[in-house]
């Protein structure tokens, strides 16, 4: 526990240090509040134009900030010989992968932290309607997002020999999760008979994580009906009084997945040499 401490700490340092982290602090703030101010004649409450312009833009920032700051992290380690230096002290691998993702996570909720209380201190200054509900599960899908996507970052930093290799793959698994995933879900599926396409798309759905968290929030904010009658029927277990606990165990158990194929991936690499 020592270890894994000590790790976090100096991974919050560095993380604080990284001019990347202040870049993706200011883009987040700027952005939320330009959506905040431009919307500012209407409520903001419940599945709208609003809460899906949002939606949008947090989908398309967030992972990718995650990517490239979790990624970034692992590689680098790789790169200036601070792994090889680390790996002959007493220090466990789990201890110090477990480490790293939680001091990345602490330097990536602080960022989305601040944007939102930004966001909801500007709001309040200027009277503009935001119901807490609502605020509160943007909050919760953004740090999701960030959890999710900074545990497959890890994944990403573990195969990537330098930070060039895992710029491409994070961009690379962004691009196909986040931007071209409704045309390969159109692509795939249509290919199939129809009675396979129900289970198909429950378990892609699981895969990307970008889309679990999104329909997860859109449902609870009661806009289901955007999705479309059948695609809203295939998801219908989120509506479900025992929705939300399966979500955490789905988002637990793909975080533990995540870590535990970094980890296999290190521990082989450090028994090697």
């Amino acid at each position: 526990m020592t270890d894994l401490l000590q790790i976090a700490k100096r991974e919050i340092k560095m993380g604080f240090r990284n001019p990347w982290s202040y870049s993706f602090l200011i883009l987040f703030s700027v952005f939320s509040l330009c959506l905040l101010l431009i919307n500012s004649q209407n409520e903001v409450s419940g599945y709208s134009g609003v809460t899906g312009s949002m939606i949008s833009l947090i989908l398309y920032l967030l992972p990718l900030m995650a990517l490239f700051l979790g990624s970034f992290s692992l590689t680098a380690e790789k790169e200036e010989g601070s792994w090889q230096l680390l790996s002959t002290y007493p220090l466990g691998t789990l201890p110090f992968l477990v480490g790293k993702f939680a001091g990345l996570s602490i330097v990536l909720l602080t960022i989305v932290s601040f944007g939102y209380g930004l966001m909801g201190f500007i709001a309040i200054i200027l009277g503009i309607a935001f119901e807490l509900n609502t605020y509160l599960l943007f909050l919760a899908f953004s740090c999701g997002l960030v959890l999710l996507f900074l545990s497959a970052a890890l994944f990403i930093g573990s195969l990537s020999r330098n930070r060039w290799q895992a710029l491409t793959i994070s961009l690379m698994v962004w691009f196909f999760l986040v931007i071209s995933w409704p045309a390969i879900l159109i692509a795939v599926l249509g290919l199939l008979p129809y009675p396979w396409i129900k289970p198909l798309l429950s378990l892609l759905t699981l895969l990307n994580p970008a889309e679990l968290v999104r329909l997860f929030v859109v449902i609870k904010l009661g806009g289901g009906s955007v999705l479309g009658p059948e695609y809203y029927e295939w998801v219908s277990w989120i509506r479900e009084p025992w929705g939300s606990l399966a979500f955490i165990l789905v988002f637990i158990a793909w975080i533990m997945c995540s870590i535990a194929c970094v980890y296999w991936i290190w521990e082989r690499r450090r028994s090697r040499g």
